[in-house]
C-alpha cells in the first residue's frame, strides 16, 4: 500500500472541501465553479500519476546524496522530526521564491497560480513538472545526513498543512499571523495584484519571508490568478502552456547568451532590443474570469464520470506496489485521458464525443481486469454494465440537446 501521507489523506481532502462549501454557502460566498472545481483535482490528479514516476528522480537522487555524502548518521526521534521540519520549509521557502522568480523554473509551478477561483480543491492543483526544478533545493538535507524516509514524512506532512490556507473562508487568525502561514497570507501570495506578486512564499511558517524581505500583508481582496490566464480546463495543456509561450519567445530571440538570460531571469523578462521586462499591470475594469457553458445534463455527466474515475485512481495510487511497470503506465494513460476528455467536454471541443464513446469502451476494459481480481465475476459484469449502459445511454439522450446548444454557441461567443 502507498503511504505517503498526501494519498492517505485523499478522502479528508473531500470532506473538507465539503465543509467549505457549506460554510461558503452560509457565508453567501460564491468560490467553487464545477469545471474550475474539477479542473483543479484533474491537475492535483495528474500530479500524482506522474509523481508516480518521477518520484524515481527526486527520492532516488536524494537518497544516493544520503548515502554517499552524508556528512552524519542523524537518528530518527521526535526532536530531529522537528528540526527537519523546520530545516524543510526553509528550504521549500527557497525553492518556492526561486520558482517565482526563474522563468523556467515557473514553468513548474504556474500551474497551481492559473485558477482564477481560490478555495480547498485549488490547493490540489499541483504541477507535474515542478520536481524536476526543486528537487535540488533538498539535497542539502541529504548531505547533513537526515533519513530519507523522514524526508518524504516531512515533506508530506508538509504539504498536508498547505492545504486548508487554500480558503476565504476563514478570516485572520490573530497571534498565529506572526509565525505561521496562515489562509490570510496565502491569499495574498494567490494574487494577481502588482502589490501582491512574488509574495509570501512560506509552506508552513511565515518567518522567513518576514526574515528574507518578501512579505506582505493582506490588504484589499486579492484578484486570483496569473497575469496571463491560460483560459483552458485541459489538465495537460495547463502542464505545457507556459512552456509553449516561452518555446515561442525563444525563437525572436537571436543569440544564445540572451536565449539563457531569458530562461533563468524572472518570468516577463525580455532583451531591451525586444521591449524589456514585461512588468505587472494593475486588474483592469473590464477583467473577467476565463468561464465555459455547458447543458446541466452534461455537467451531471462529467460529475458522475469523474466520481468513477476517483474510484479507480484511488485504488491506483494505493495499491502502486502491486502493478508492473506495463500496468502502472497504461492505467496512467488511462487517468490522463479520462482528464483530457472532461475537459473537451466542458470546452464543447469538436472531438469530445467520439472520443468519448472510445474512452468509455477502454475504460470497461481496463476496469474489468482490475475487477475480476477483486470481486467475483458475475458481480463485476454487472457493475460494468450497469456503467456502460448508463454512460452510452447519457451520451445518446442528450446528443440533440448538446447539437443544438453547440450552435448558439456558434452564434454566442461565451469564453471570457
Amino acid at each position: 500500500m502507498n503511504l505517503s501521507p498526501v494519498v492517505i489523506a485523499i478522502p479528508m481532502y473531500f470532506i473538507l472541501m465539503g465543509i467549505e462549501l457549506l460554510v461558503l454557502r452560509f457565508q453567501k460566498s460564491l468560490t467553487y465553479r464545477l469545471n474550475d472545481a474539477i479542473t483543479n483535482i484533474n491537475l492535483g490528479v495528474v500530479s500524482q500519476v506522474s509523481g508516480v514516476f518521477l518520484k524515481v528522480l527526486s527520492i532516488g537522487i536524494y537518497t544516493f546524496f544520503f548515502e554517499k555524502f552524508g556528512l552524519f548518521q542523524i537518528p530518527n526521534n521526535v526532536w530531529t522530526f522537528f528540526i527537519l521540519f523546520f530545516l524543510y520549509d526553509l528550504c521549500y521557502y527557497w525553492a518556492h521564491r526561486l520558482s517565482h522568480e526563474i522563468n523556467l523554473f515557473w514553468g513548474g509551478h504556474v500551474v497551481h497560480h492559473s485558477s482564477e477561483e481560490y478555495n480547498l480543491s485549488v490547493a490540489l492543483r499541483q504541477s507535474s513538472t515542478q520536481t524536476i526544478w526543486t528537487f535540488m533545493f533538498y539535497l542539502p538535507l541529504a548531505v547533513i545526513g537526515f533519513d530519507p524516509v523522514m524526508l518524504v514524512l516531512v515533506s508530506g506532512i508538509n504539504l498536508l498543512y498547505q492545504f486548508w490556507i487554500h480558503t476565504e473562508a476563514i478570516d485572520r487568525m490573530g497571534f498565529l499571523e506572526k509565525f505561521m502561514n496562515t489562509p490570510s497570507h496565502h491569499r495574498v501570495h494567490h494574487g494577481r495584484n502588482p502589490k501582491y506578486i512574488d509574495k509570501n512564499h512560506g509552506g508552513t511558517f511565515i518567518i522567513f519571508d518576514k526574515w528574507f524581505g518578501t512579505f506582505q500583508e493582506e490588504e484589499e481582496r486579492p484578484t486570483y490568478g496569473i497575469t496571463t490566464p491560460v483560459q483552458s480546463w485541459n489538465p495537460v495543456w495547463v502542464n505545457i502552456s507556459h512552456y509553449a509561450t516561452m518555446k515561442e519567445e525563444l525563437k525572436m530571440i537571436p543569440n544564445l547568451k540572451d536565449k539563457v538570460r531569458y530562461l533563468f531571469n524572472k518570468p516577463g523578462w525580455l532583451p531591451e532590443y525586444l521591449g524589456g521586462y514585461r512588468a505587472v499591470k494593475d486588474v483592469g475594469p473590464d477583467y473577467k474570469k476565463f468561464d465555459t457553458t455547458v447543458p446541466l445534463p452534461l455537467n451531471y455527466y462529467v460529475f458522475f464520470q469523474y466520481v468513477v474515475l476517483m474510484g479507480l485512481t484511488a485504488f491506483f495510487l494505493f495499491n502502486l506496489g502491486k502493478f508492473d511497470w506495463t500496468t502502472k503506465v497504461g492505467l496512467s494513460v488511462l487517468i490522463i485521458w479520462s482528464t483530457v476528455s472532461f475537459s473537451g467536454i466542458f470546452e464543447q471541443k469538436k472531438w469530445y464525443h467520439v472520443q468519448e464513446i472510445l474512452r468509455i469502451a477502454v475504460f470497461v476494459i481496463a476496469n474489468w481486469f482490475i475487477l475480476k481480481e477483486l470481486a467475483p465475476e458475475n458481480i463485476s459484469m454487472l457493475l460494468l454494465s450497469i456503467y456502460t449502459v448508463l454512460s452510452y445511454f447519457w451520451l445518446w439522450f442528450n446528443y440533440g440537446a448538446v447539437k443544438n446548444f453547440q450552435k448558439s454557441v456558434n452564434q454566442t461567443p461565451q469564453n471570457a
